[in-house]
């Protein structure tokens, strides 16, 4: 088989150290490597904030990682300005190297597949979710990623979508058929770090929350339903409000003996926690696939989801659902929930191992890699 040349843009790079599309750079290019294929992911600069305020992110800056080439490139540090800039320069470097095929992240990038298409590189889009519903956006925010969703059926040679009910709206809005890939979750064999005590919780003696603390998110609607249950376990909100300052100080406030709040967590630490969680929960509103809650599922998790359309598609039968606006049924759900855990964790992890693997994943975007090549 002929080895491919991919680059892979859109992303803050690898290693993963953020969220969803992080994770999918990850995990993708190193199975793509593993295959026999030359991976280039291209990777922010870390910012002489982050570096003085942590000497290990410095580290975090080789030319390889796992077999996978980073390209290494800055970036405007600004919430409106940081992907798109870094996504602008990433294309532009594009230009003067030989890939066979770019696989590029996120709608709201899809202004540079113009570029890209002039020069007549293959480009493959994931679109992830229908982004400009989310509620951080202004109007600005929500034109751009409306915009997005046009370039990328325009000028991409194939929209990928993750969850059917993405590439349905893809269908029914812009008349164009998406290629389904899901997402996946499988997690090495390991040994427990040592997070738990550093936490000063047990084995399956706490809930687990993590997301990005953002509107769309609804962390300060889960804080303020599990305080109305009564003894239930301590719960995790494992995630930090970079760009939602305020919303992170409500959180803060919300905060009790019963809410640990202890940031973002990533790597053995990150695994560790889903392994062992009593209940996970899943609360965000907007999205395709959501990569923590596959992965809960995969690792054994209890989960308790928001009732979307897309989290209905994931979790089937093996996840329980709840509301929070205008009527709250968190708390009630966890109440039912905690009785039953046993029989939900195995029904979960049967449905990520079927659906939901990264060896499969890896095989769909190969075989569309080879065809597109």
């Amino acid at each position: 088989m002929v080895s491919l040349r991919i680059g892979i843009l859109g992303t803050r790079g690898v290693p993963p150290r953020y969220g969803g599309f992080e994770t999918f750079a990850g995990e993708l290019s190193t199975r793509l490597v593993a295959r026999g294929h030359e991976v280039s992911v291209y990777c922010r600069e870390v910012s002489k904030q982050d570096a003085a305020a942590s000497p290990a992110r410095r580290s975090l800056q080789p030319a390889r990682w796992n077999g996978v080439h980073r390209i290494v490139l800055p970036a405007v540090r600004h919430k409106y300005l940081e992907t798109v800039s870094h996504t602008f320069l990433s294309a532009l470097d594009t230009l003067r190297r030989r890939f066979d095929v770019v696989l590029l992240c996120n709608a709201a990038n899809a202004f540079v597949l113009p570029l890209l298409r002039a020069k007549r590189v293959p480009v493959a889009i994931n679109v992830d979710g229908i982004e400009r519903r989310r509620r951080k956006w202004n109007a600005l925010g929500r034109a751009v990623y409306a915009l997005g969703e046009s370039l990328s059926v325009r000028f991409a040679n194939v929209v990928v979508a993750d969850a059917e009910v993405i590439a349905e709206y893809y269908r029914r809005t812009h008349l164009v058929d998406p290629v389904m890939i899901p997402y996946g979750a499988e997690f090495p064999a390991e040994d427990d770090s040592d997070v738990l005590q550093r936490l000063q919780v047990e084995s399956r003696s706490f809930s687990l929350y993590v997301s990005r603390f953002e509107p769309e998110n609804n962390p300060l609607e889960v804080a303020m339903a599990y305080q109305k249950l009564d003894r239930a376990p301590k719960l995790v909100m494992v995630g930090s409000a970079a760009y939602a300052p305020e919303l992170g100080a409500a959180l803060r406030r919300q905060a009790d003996e019963r809410i640990l709040l202890p940031g973002a967590i990533y790597g053995r630490d990150y695994r560790t926690l889903q392994r062992n969680a009593l209940l996970y929960i899943q609360a965000t509103e907007v999205g395709g696939t959501h990569p923590a809650m596959i992965e809960a599922m995969g690792s054994g998790g209890c989960v308790v989801a928001l009732d979307t359309p897309e989290n209905r598609e994931v979790g089937g039968d093996a996840v329980r659902y709840f509301r929070l606006r205008p009527e709250e049924t968190l708390s009630g759900t966890i109440r039912e929930c905690l009785s039953t855990a046993d029989v939900m964790r195995a029904e979960a992890r049967a449905r990520a191992a079927e659906k939901y693997s990264w060896e499969r994943v890896t095989d769909h975007y190969e075989r569309l890699f080879r065809r597109m090549a």
